[in-house]
């Protein structure tokens, strides 16, 4: 078990530089020159203007009774795992809730067909706030995202990954989803004592 042989040290290497006044630097500055980008002026850059209610990522126009947006797939689940949604609300927020339901949602209901009538059935109760849609066409998700960017007073409540996905993009807008047979929220300021 021999070690080999033995490398000693190189003395007295330097590492090798270019002279400072050397022509291909100041060729390769000059190239440097002519092919930079074009930088847009700060002045041109276009700015975001957030609703005066947004305290950075906090939205202090969410209070109760809170609205809540509800999706197809949210009703969906909260059949499939018994809860009473209007209960199931007040335990999640401890605070009064107003379910609304846009006529795309009830659209896409009806579009399940009777698999689906119970939730349809829960959809049309007297007790939540029915949205009308101005937009043409029936996709829950696009009039949901428009609807919580036009007004952030809404909590949008959906298990629909894709949906959470593009919610997650806008500051300020809370998101409920069921999870282990109870609501749970994500990104509420005074969530501390929601369920999670």
């Amino acid at each position: 078990m021999g070690k080999g042989k033995a490398h000693g040290r190189k003395y007295a290497e330097v590492k090798r530089t270019i002279n400072p006044k050397d022509d291909r630097l100041k060729r390769m500055s000059k190239d440097k020159d002519q092919n930079a980008p074009i930088i847009a002026k700060p002045k041109d850059t276009p700015t975001v203007n957030l609703p005066s209610h947004m305290f950075f990522q906090h939205n202090t126009a969410l209070g109760p009774p809170y609205h809540i947006l509800l999706d197809t797939n949210f009703i969906n689940f909260s059949v499939a795992n018994k809860l009473d949604i209007r209960k199931a609300l007040l335990d999640c927020l401890y605070a009064p809730t107003v379910p609304c339901l846009t006529d795309c949602v009830i659209g896409e209901l009806q579009k399940l067909g009777p698999k689906y009538r119970v939730a349809l059935r829960i959809a049309r109760d007297k007790h939540f706030l029915r949205l009308p849609c101005s937009h043409k066409g029936t996709y829950a998700d696009d009039c949901l995202v428009e609807r919580v960017q036009q007004h952030r007073v809404y909590i949008v409540a959906t298990n629909d990954k894709d949906l959470k996905r593009r919610l997650r993009k806008i500051p300020g807008v809370p998101i409920m989803y069921v999870h282990a047979r109870k609501y749970t929220i994500e990104r509420l300021p005074d969530a501390f004592m929601a369920p999670r």
